[in-house]
């Protein structure tokens, strides 16, 4: 198949796919319900809603700035501007295919760079370990101020929050373990796969010889602190939702995140508005209130991640022509 035909359909089926289920949900609710949440999104305030598409944007640029305290240690020194555009590359493919976008990513900033992929794939595992790990603080703080709440309703969804975790950190055992087998092999094919396995283990320990470990640590809690703000600014745009308690907005993030980690950008068979609308009809707030804060997060973070990823797809080469030739 014609390689640039590949390229678009990476970038518009995960569009149709958006918008065939936006209308599968909304041809199946009733007419009343469908007119109460439409009013809704209509209503909002989009003041609100832009100020949660900055907050968005700017925690993209401080993950895309926070990647070169990683890479640093390994010697190399990424331009902020490829930085960015790879990461936002990467959300755009994960709107297709789950987690795709980490391997992109990772292979772009290798080619735009001159950086091993498995180094620079390294440093991205490193920074889902720790994005994992803000997650789970994150969860505890929601688990904090609404636990019974949480946990009820968690059984009720079937989301096992545990058993995700457990399989993550099952996979970096055994990845681990694997290299230590592999480590005393002379086969060729065998110590390709190590190398590849050595260096992408190089991009990992990255995280403990940085020297700017503070300034790592401030962006870190910098990106998860404005993930946290974008969701609760979005109450504001949805007037029946003012009241809504920072508790019931940590829950709904925490159980919004889930979801978007085990489905393509959100869709799938808990797709993000419906499962995040649900938590705020658990804390007695009306469905379509709920979903329709659902509906303005997601959507309009989606139409940025869309924007701007196609954007970086064609950007990217036009600025590192030079590299690239």
């Amino acid at each position: 198949m014609n390689p640039k035909l590949i390229k678009f359909l990476k970038i518009v089926l995960p569009l149709l796919l958006g918008v065939f289920l936006i209308w599968y949900f909304l041809s199946s609710a009733t007419p009343e319900y469908r007119t109460s949440l439409l009013k809704n999104i209509k209503n909002a305030d989009p003041f609100w809603v832009f100020i949660s598409l900055t907050l968005g944007i700017i925690s993209h640029l401080s993950r895309a700035y926070r990647w070169k305290f990683l890479l640093n240690p390994l010697g190399y020194s990424p331009k902020l501007y490829n930085s960015f555009m790879t990461v936002m590359a990467g959300y755009l493919a994960n709107l297709g295919i789950p987690r795709s976008g980490e391997v992109l990513r990772g292979f772009s900033l290798s080619t735009y760079e001159k950086i091993p992929f498995e180094k620079a794939f390294g440093t991205i595992v490193s920074e889902r370990i720790i994005d994992l790990i803000m997650l789970i603080i994150v969860t505890s703080m929601a688990g904090i101020l609404q636990t019974e709440y949480l946990l009820n309703f968690l059984e009720e969804k079937n989301i096992n929050p545990v058993f995700t975790l457990g399989i993550i950190l099952i996979l970096i055992i055994i990845g681990l373990l694997g290299l230590r087998i592999l480590k005393k092999s002379s086969n060729t094919f065998i110590v390709k796969i190590r190398d590849f396995g050595m260096g992408l283990l190089d991009g990992m320990k990255s995280i403990f010889t940085m020297k700017q470990k503070w300034a790592f640590l401030f962006h870190t809690v910098l990106i998860w602190f404005l993930y946290v703000l974008m969701f609760y600014v979005i109450k504001f745009a949805i007037p029946n939702l003012g009241d809504a308690s920072i508790g019931v907005i940590l829950v709904a993030f925490v159980v919004g995140s889930f979801s978007m980690s085990t489905t393509n950008g959100g869709i799938g068979i808990l797709p993000f508005p419906i499962v995040v609308g649900a938590v705020f009809v658990f804390f007695g707030f009306e469905k379509s209130d709920g979903e329709a804060f659902g509906w303005i997060l997601w959507g309009s973070q989606t139409a940025i991640n869309i924007v701007i990823g196609a954007l970086s797809f064609l950007f990217l080469p036009i600025l590192n022509r030079e590299k690239t030739t």
